[in-house]
């Protein structure tokens, strides 16, 4: 199913996988936007990509407008955004000036700014709250410690993330979850093809149908693959594999 655009260059697509790239805390400008660039390109290359695969990217907020000068078949998203809307927030970044930029997505609950940051799921969800109402698309992250998945709480743990960092009015057309196990966040390890399969079925049962559940852990061309071809893994959020242009359209190409 189709929706309005977000920013003119590109269409929100439901059925199609979202690869989407975190780029984190890395590069220059010139680097960024070198990097855009040649995503760009590979996609000029392999039309075909395009008819499978929503493209994605999410620079470090100073990158994010010279990007969106160097995109036309890219969406464009941020880290993160402030749960005010102006204000005196020193350091802060509104939706609405995302959405300036011709920002379309906003990272939102990743587990690194839950774990340095100390924000809460409820955080999220006023973040989330001001990112709909500005008419950014949310990539709500959720996922379990490697001692709560060793207890057996990995359930648990997600499906309360789930309840409170979500707010009222989540739909398809605004909201996208990933699920990211901690443990597999720049470690290397990669859940299994059945974990994933496990916990993003539990996630459907809660989401309902139409969110698109993305997987975030380690995922690189070598697994993408069999990874995507999992039930209810509507595409990636990736984060180191997202810094080498090859890598990222090799992860676009595997869906």
């Amino acid at each position: 199913m189709e929706q309005e655009a977000l920013k003119g260059n590109y269409e929100v697509i439901t059925m199609k996988k979202l690869i989407a790239g975190n780029w984190k805390m890395n590069g220059t400008i010139e680097a960024a936007i070198e990097l855009a660039e040649s995503i760009e390109n590979g996609l000029e290359k392999k039309p075909e990509l395009q008819e499978k695969c929503d493209v994605l990217v999410c620079p470090p907020l100073l990158h994010l407008l010279p990007v969106s000068g160097s995109i036309e078949k890219i969406a464009l998203g941020a880290q993160d955004c402030s749960q005010n809307d102006n204000g005196a927030f020193t350091g802060d970044v509104s939706t609405a000036m995302l959405k300036d930029i011709g920002a379309g997505y906003v990272i939102l609950g990743h587990s690194e700014r839950r774990q340095y940051h100390n924000e809460t799921d409820e955080l999220v969800a006023q973040k989330a709250t001001k990112a709909n109402e500005a008419g950014l698309i949310t990539i709500i992250c959720v996922g379990e410690t490697e001692s709560e998945r060793e207890a057996g709480k990995e359930q648990d743990i997600v499906g309360a993330q789930l309840a409170a960092s979500m707010p009222e009015g989540c739909t398809p057309e605004n909201t996208v979850i990933a699920y990211e196990p901690v443990w597999a966040i720049g470690t290397g390890k990669t859940a299994t093809a059945e974990d994933v399969a496990v916990m993003h079925a539990f996630i459907r049962e809660k989401v309902g149908e139409g969110i698109r559940i993305l997987y975030g852990g380690s995922m690189k061309p070598a697994n993408a693959a069999e990874l995507l071809a999992t039930p209810n893994v509507d595409g990636g959020l990736i984060g180191g594999a997202s810094l080498k242009a090859e890598d990222f359209l090799g992860i676009a190409q595997a869906a």
